[in-house]
C-alpha cells in the first residue's frame, strides 16, 4: 500500500464517469479537486455521506474546490447510486482498479454477501478515502479508513478551507 505525502506529487488518476472520461491532470480547479473514494452501491453510510456532498457541492464551486466521487463499482452500480441517490450536483466516477486504489493508499476489502439494505457487496472493493489536491497536482490533505464509518464532515471541510484559503495555511504531515 502506497502512502501519499502532503506537499508530494500525487499518482495521476484517470477513470471513467457519468460524464464521460475523467483526468485529474486536466483539472483546472481554483484551489483544490476533493476526490471522494467511497465503497459503492452497496454501502448506505455511502449513500447518506455522498447525499449530503451533493446538497453543499455548490458551496464547494463557490471555494473553487472541483469534487469528484468514486468507487470501484461498475458503471451500472454507479449510475444506480447515482440515480438512487439523487447526486445531481457532481460527478460520480467508477471502475477504479485495484492498481489505483493501491496507488491512493486505499484500503480494500472481500465481499461478505448481502448487506443491510439487500444489495450484493462486490466481491472486493475500496474502503473510504478523502484527499484535497492542490492544482499543481500536490497533496493538500487526505484521510483514509479501514471502515464506513467516522468520515469527515463535509460541512467542517468548508469550514476549514475558509480558514485555509484566507491564512494561506500550508499543507502538514509532510515528513517520513
Amino acid at each position: 500500500m502506497n502512502i501519499l505525502k502532503p506537499r508530494q506529487p500525487v499518482p495521476e488518476l484517470v477513470v471513467d464517469t457519468s460524464q464521460g472520461t475523467w483526468s485529474l491532470s486536466a483539472q483546472t480547479p481554483d484551489n483544490f479537486t476533493m476526490l471522494v473514494f467511497y465503497r459503492g452501491l452497496h454501502c448506505p453510510l455511502c449513500a447518506t455521506y455522498l447525499k449530503e456532498l451533493n446538497k453543499l457541492a455548490p458551496k464547494f464551486a463557490d471555494k473553487g474546490v472541483a469534487l469528484l466521487a468514486l468507487s470501484s463499482d461498475t458503471q451500472a452500480r454507479a449510475q444506480q447510486a447515482k440515480d438512487d441517490w439523487g447526486l445531481d450536483a457532481m460527478n460520480v466516477g467508477h471502475s477504479l482498479s485495484i492498481e489505483q486504489a493501491r496507488d491512493w493508499g486505499l484500503h480494500r476489502s472481500a465481499g461478505r454477501g448481502l448487506t443491510s439494505i439487500g444489495i450484493e457487496e462486490p466481491a472486493e472493493f475500496s474502503e473510504p478515502g478523502l484527499f484535497l489536491v492542490r492544482p499543481d497536482q500536490t497533496l493538500y490533505w487526505s484521510q483514509i479508513s479501514t471502515m464506513p464509518f467516522a468520515r469527515p464532515a463535509f460541512r467542517e471541510i468548508l469550514g476549514a478551507l475558509d480558514f485555509v484559503l484566507d491564512k494561506d495555511y500550508p499543507a502538514r504531515g509532510e515528513l517520513s
